[in-house]
C-alpha cells in the first residue's frame, strides 16, 4: 500500500468562521475514507424533512465527495451510519437499498445523539486500486 495520504476537498467555515479540522475524503494506496456526511443541502441548512429525504441527501453528499476521489457508491465495501432516532431504521434502510447494491457493502447502523440538528450522519471506505 502506498504510503502517500491524498486529501480532497475542502470544509466549510464553522461557526465563528472556524476551519474545520478534516477532509472530506482521504485516500490511502487503494482504500478511499469519506468523512461523516449529513444532509447539509448547499446553502449550509440542514435538509428539512423525515430521515427519507435527509437519508438520500446524506447519500448525495457522499456520492459528492466520493467522485471527488474518482469513486462511485459501487466502490463503496463498509458504511458507518448513525441514525438520531432508532425508529427511523426501517424507512432508512428501505431508502438504503435504493443506492447500494449488491454485494451489499458491510455495514453498522447504531443510534446516536448528532452534533447538528440531523437524523442521520454517514461515512464510507470505498475500494479503488490506483490505475
Amino acid at each position: 500500500m502506498s504510503k502517500q495520504k491524498i486529501a480532497y476537498g475542502n470544509v466549510p467555515s464553522g461557526a465563528g468562521g472556524q476551519r474545520l479540522p478534516f477532509s472530506p475524503a482521504v485516500r490511502a494506496g487503494d482504500f478511499v475514507y469519506i468523512s461523516g456526511q449529513v444532509a447539509m443541502k448547499e446553502n449550509g441548512e440542514i435538509e428539512y424533512g423525515g430521515i427519507e429525504a435527509q437519508t438520500r441527501t446524506t447519500i448525495g453528499n457522499v456520492e459528492k465527495v466520493l467522485a471527488l476521489a474518482g469513486c462511485t457508491l459501487e466502490d463503496v465495501i463498509k458504511v458507518t451510519i448513525w441514525l438520531d432516532d432508532t425508529r427511523d431504521f426501517w424507512t432508512f434502510n428501505r431508502v438504503y437499498q435504493e443506492y447500494f447494491k449488491d454485494p451489499m457493502p458491510a455495514r453498522s447502523c447504531v443510534q446516536s445523539a448528532m452534533m447538528v440538528d440531523c437524523k442521520i450522519e454517514m461515512e464510507v471506505v470505498a475500494y479503488k486500486p490506483l490505475d
